[in-house]
C-alpha cells in the first residue's frame, strides 16, 4: 500500500467520529490474532495525571529489565508519540505499515467501519506483539468502561484523580463520570487510586467489592508527601510496601507527587505478584522517577524567552498549573505572559479563573481544530470575569504576540489544551509527524 494511500486512511477514520463500545475492538483483536493476549498490562483511567502516571510506571518497569510497551493519548506534535517500546517512539515507517495491515484486515468486511481510536487502539496492540513486549502500560483514551482499551485484561488498574470532564460523553455528576472510569476494573485484579471525593471513592469501591478487587487508596494503603522544600525541584518520601525518602523527581509539580505514588504502588503490587521482577527496588524506583521525560507538562520547550507549556484542559489542571507557577520565585519571573487556547466544549471560565489572576498579559488564540472555541469568545469570558486581553488568529500568531510583548525576566505560558500546546511546540520548530490526527 502506498505512503500517501495509508495517509489518506488515517485522516479519513477521523470522519467516523467518536463511537463508545467494545464490539469493534473485539472484531478487530480477533481479525489480528489477538495480539492483546501476547503481553502483561498495566490499565490507567481518570481524569487528571493518567498520561504522567503511566509514563511513570513505564519506567519504573523498564529499569527492572523487562521489554515495555507504552500507549497514551493524544499526542502533542507526532503521531508516533502515542505508541513506545522500551521509551522509543515507533518511527513513521511502522506506523504506515501497520495502518495498512489494520486497513487490508477490516476490508473485505461489510458493513464495518472502526473509529480512528479504535484503529489506532490496534496498531499500538499489534505492535506491542510484533516487538515482543513483556508489559505493556495503557492509557484510557475516554472514560473507560466503553473505551477501545478495555479489551486489555491487565494485573493492575490505576485510577488516577477523577473530576468533571467530558460530561457530554460520560454523564452529567461525577458519580456517573466514576462509573464510566471504574468500568475498566476487572475480577480480582488489584485497583490503585488517587485520593478521591467521597461520591467517586464508594463508586470504585462499590465497582471492587462486587468484583473481588483488593484496594489500595492513596493515603490510606500507602502515601507520599514532599521531602523537598525547593519551590522547583521535587523530591518525595514514600510509604507503601516499602519506604523510599528523597526520591528526586524528573517532572515538575507538587501534583506529580501523587502521580508518583500511583506508579511506586502499582510496580509494587506487580513486583509482589512476580518476585524474578523484585531487584534492587530501591535503586530502580530513583532510576524511573529520575529519568521518566512526559511532554507537554509543565515542560520548558524553550529558553530565550522562556515559554513553559502545560495541558491544562480542566478546571483541576488549570488549578494546578495556577499551584506551580504561584511557588516560581519572583526573583526569577517578573512577569508572566500567558497564551492561552480552550476547546468549546470544556468550562473555559472555570479553567480561566486560577489562572488569569496570575497573567500580566493575556493572549487568547484557536488551535486549528473543530472543537476549539474563538479567541473572540474566550475575550469575552475573560471580560466577563474581570480581566482585558488580547486575540491572535491562531496559536502561532498568539506566541509571535507573546515575543512582541516580552521583556527579560518574563515568563510565557501557553495552555488551555493540548491542541494548543501541540501546535505552540509545532511553531517553535518541532516537526510534526502526522500532527493533524491530534485527538
Amino acid at each position: 500500500m502506498r505512503y500517501a494511500d495509508t495517509i489518506e486512511y488515517l485522516y479519513g477514520l477521523q470522519k467516523h467520529g467518536m463511537k463508545f463500545g467494545l464490539d469493534n475492538i473485539k472484531r478487530l483483536m480477533s481479525l489480528l490474532g489477538e495480539p492483546q493476549k501476547s503481553f502483561f498490562s498495566i490499565h490507567v483511567a481518570g481524569t487528571n495525571g493518567k498520561g504522567s502516571t503511566s509514563a511513570m510506571i513505564e519506567s519504573l518497569l523498564r529499569t527492572k529489565g523487562v521489554r515495555t510497551g507504552l500507549f497514551t493519548s493524544p499526542h502533542l506534535v507526532s503521531f508516533t508519540e502515542r505508541i513506545r517500546v522500551n521509551g522509543q517512539e515507533i518511527n513513521e515507517d511502522d506506523v504506515i505499515e501497520l495502518a495498512g495491515e489494520v486497513r487490508t484486515a477490516v476490508s473485505g468486511i461489510k458493513d464495518f467501519s472502526p473509529t480512528f481510536f479504535e484503529v489506532v487502539s490496534a496498531m499500538a496492540f499489534l505492535h506491542f506483539m510484533k516487538m515482543k513486549v513483556k508489559w505493556a502500560v495503557v492509557e484510557v483514551g475516554m472514560g473507560g468502561r466503553l473505551d477501545a482499551t478495555n479489551i486489555i485484561q491487565p494485573e493492575v488498574v490505576v485510577i488516577t484523580s477523577i473530576g468533571m470532564d467530558h460530561s457530554e460523553f460520560l454523564g452529567d455528576t461525577l458519580e456517573e463520570i466514576a462509573g464510566e472510569k471504574a468500568g475498566i476494573i476487572k475480577q480480582g485484579v488489584p485497583v490503585v487510586t488517587a485520593e478521591q471525593s467521597p461520591e467517586v471513592l464508594g463508586v470504585i469501591k462499590q465497582r471492587c467489592d462486587e468484583a473481588g478487587s483488593p484496594l489500595f487508596r492513596f493515603h490510606s494503603e500507602f502515601s507520599a508527601a514532599r521531602a523537598s522544600g525547593d519551590s522547583e525541584a521535587v523530591s518525595l518520601d514514600y510509604q507503601g510496601r516499602n519506604a523510599y525518602r528523597h526520591v528526586g523527581l524528573s517532572l515538575a509539580g507538587e501534583h506529580q507527587i501523587r502521580n508518583a505514588a500511583l506508579a511506586i504502588k502499582a510496580v509494587e503490587i506487580v513486583s509482589e505478584k512476580y518476585p524474578d521482577m523484585d531487584c534492587n527496588m530501591d535503586c530502580d524506583i530513583r532510576k524511573g522517577l529520575g529519568d521518566v521525560r512526559w511532554p507537554g507538562r509543565l515542560e520548558m520547550i524553550k529558553e530565550n524567552p522562556p515559554i513553559l507549556i502545560d495541558g491544562a484542559h480542566n478546571p483541576p489542571a488549570a488549578t494546578a498549573l495556577s499551584a506551580h507557577l504561584q511557588k516560581l520565585p519572583a526573583a526569577k519571573y517578573r512577569r508572566i505572559i500567558m497564551v492561552i487556547g480552550v476547546m468549546a466544549d470544556k468550562d473555559i471560565a472555570g479553567i480561566l479563573k486560577p489562572l488569569l489572576p496570575l497573567a500580566d498579559e493575556i493572549v487568547f488564540a484557536s488551535p486549528a481544530y473543530g472543537r476549539a472555541a474563538s479567541a473572540k469568545k474566550l475575550q469575552d469570558i475573560a471580560a466577563a470575569i474581570g480581566y482585558a486581553s488580547k486575540t491572535a488568529e491562531s496559536v502561532r500568531g498568539a506566541l509571535n504576540m507573546a515575543e512582541s510583548l516580552y521583556k527579560p525576566g518574563d515568563l510565557i505560558v501557553v495552555t488551555g489544551s493540548f491542541y494548543t500546546i501541540g501546535e505552540a511546540k509545532e511553531a517553535i520548530g518541532h516537526k510534526g509527524v502526522l500532527a493533524g490526527l491530534r485527538e
